[in-house]
């Protein structure tokens, strides 16, 4: 597949840099690919399209504070995203901004916090700590939310400023609780109690695994076949629970709902035998093992992730996946919806 053939123009005023007031106000565009219609609806009405014995999956990962804003001895400003730790002293971040060398220090309001190690590649480092606090505390000390580069209001502001309290609530989803991603898994930002509570009473089974979102979630293709490109690979993990109720729900004839594309990954992931980890890259053609249906926002050109809601269209019933995606993402552009992280939802469904 050519990089092309994932581009689409979009309006940057569509491009959402604050969540709607309340979860639930997002709208949502409902997919049916194998009859090719859509309909626009309100998130609100997501529970119509759902029924006793579905099975809807979320990722239970929490978002870490970080993002760094630090400095070099020499004042110059340097910007960083805390990746993963490697042990208790060393770490994997990615840094921008001037010459940066190995033997330098980083600062935090004036106290070194970080000391380079090693220069890997995409601007990636080792760093090693200098301050003797485990990592999760040192990033609740020095980290804000880490929003990705499209929303960032006023990128100039120091992380203080810039780390809301709107972000810092809504930039997580309400049942988050295991600590590593650098990223939300966006499609579930939609939810609160009240929904999920609708959705049980209806008889639909809710589950949670863990992916951890990395960088390669928003890191853009860059290779001139979408084939080439090298996914970062991203931890996961697949409770037992929630594989005994993914085979009782397919023994009864229920439908798996992938609520997000991280989830998505994991799931296919797992049937292909992958454990603890993957680099999974899902592309038209591939064949889906456990997800039926996909609740996920609206994704950035060029992304590994569009080509994945391409796959889940053509496995619907789309004769050309991605083609057909173009369309409706042609259609969500007209009627103004609000698009990525913060932005409106799609629910793609099999006929």
């Amino acid at each position: 597949m050519k990089l092309e053939e994932l581009d689409f123009h979009l309006p940057q005023e569509l491009i959402a840099r604050h969540p709607a007031r309340q979860r639930q106000d997002a709208r949502l565009l409902v997919v049916v690919p194998g009859q090719g219609k859509w309909k626009h609806q309100k998130f609100c009405q997501l529970q119509e399209h759902f029924r006793a014995g579905d099975l809807l999956v979320f990722n239970d990962t929490r978002v870490l504070p970080a993002r760094l804003c630090l400095k070099k001895p020499t004042g110059g400003e340097v910007e960083g995203l805390f990746l993963s730790p490697c042990n208790v002293r060393f770490a994997k971040v990615m840094l921008s901004g001037g010459r940066l060398r190995p033997g330098v220090k980083l600062l935090w309001r004036d106290s070194p916090v970080f000391h380079l190690v090693e220069k890997l590649e995409r601007g990636e480092w080792i760093v090693e700590k200098l301050l003797d606090v485990p990592w999760n505390q040192l990033l609740m000390g020095i980290g804000s939310t880490p929003l990705p580069p499209y929303i960032r209001r006023l990128r100039q502001q120091a992380a203080e400023d810039l780390d809301s309290e709107e972000d810092r609530q809504r930039y997580q989803t309400i049942w988050a609780q295991e600590d590593g991603s650098v990223a939300a898994p966006t499609a579930s930002l939609h939810f609160d109690r009240t929904m999920l509570e609708e959705l049980q009473k209806l008889g639909v089974q809710c589950a949670t695994l863990t992916l951890h979102v990395g960088q390669g979630t928003f890191l853009p293709v860059e290779t001139e076949m979408v084939e080439d490109h090298i996914m970062h690979a991203e931890e996961f993990s697949i409770p037992p629970v929630l594989v005994e109720a993914i085979e009782k729900t397919q023994k009864a004839g229920g439908r798996i709902i992938a609520a997000g594309t991280t989830v998505c990954r994991a799931l296919e992931a797992w049937a292909l035998g992958h454990r603890s980890s993957t680099q999974l890259m899902i592309l038209p053609g591939f064949r889906f093992q456990v997800v039926d249906a996909l609740l996920t926002n609206f994704h950035t050109p060029q992304s590994t992730l569009l080509a994945l809601v391409g796959a889940m269209a053509q496995h619907l019933g789309a004769e050309h996946g991605l083609g057909f995606v173009k369309d409706v993402y042609a259609e969500a552009i007209r009627e103004r919806y609000r698009f990525f992280s913060y932005g409106d939802a799609s629910l793609w469904l099999p006929a």
